[in-house]
């Protein structure tokens, strides 16, 4: 932690191995770190990344090594920043958006009514009680963690796409429990 701040502090480039979760490798890049974010119990450091030339989010406990590089660090403009990370859902942020529409029970909606998802959500209530909300999101692995919590007191109207993934992973769960 302490090498990352030093180097968003000074605007220095950040030379990390880090640790991908999804793939479970190593990868080594170089970064110009933008800001440091605490999420959900976790820091991440926000950084324009030189090996994929696109901003990126990393865990900071993710970052096995971090050394400075004796190079300043890419600025980018805080409206840019501020436009990637805000239209997506969670931590995982970008360009291309989708919106999720998602149908909340009327015991449900008592409790989810009341949550900020995000800060462009759109929600109404139907006519028999039911919470509808609308979030964007770009990547979906944290919104499907979030739908999958809510289990059978929620449904993913659209977009089919999100509602396949969720299918799967409830269809792969189910099949840890056959009998």
């Amino acid at each position: 932690f302490e090498v990352v701040a030093t180097a968003t502090l000074r605007r220095l480039r950040l030379k990390i191995r880090h640790f991908g979760r999804q793939t479970g490798e190593d990868s080594e890049r170089i970064v110009s770190p933008q800001q440091l974010v605490f999420y959900r119990d976790n820091w991440y450091v926000d950084a324009w990344c030189h090996l994929r030339a696109s901003i990126r989010s990393f865990s900071i406990d993710a970052i096995r090594h971090a050394e400075l590089v004796a190079a300043p660090a890419i600025e980018l403009p805080q409206p840019e920043l501020q436009d990637y990370f805000k239209k997506g859902y969670g931590i995982f942020s970008g360009t291309k958006v989708a919106w999720a529409k998602l149908r909340f029970t009327p015991e449900r909606a008592r409790w989810v009514s009341t949550e900020q998802w995000h800060p462009e959500q759109k929600s109404r209530f139907d006519k028999n009680g039911y919470y509808c909300l609308e979030v964007p999101y770009s990547d979906d692995r944290e919104l499907l963690m979030d739908i999958l919590k809510h289990g059978t007191e929620v449904e993913v109207m659209a977009p089919k796409a999100l509602r396949g993934s969720v299918r799967k992973l409830l269809e792969s769960a189910l099949a840890q429990y056959k009998i």
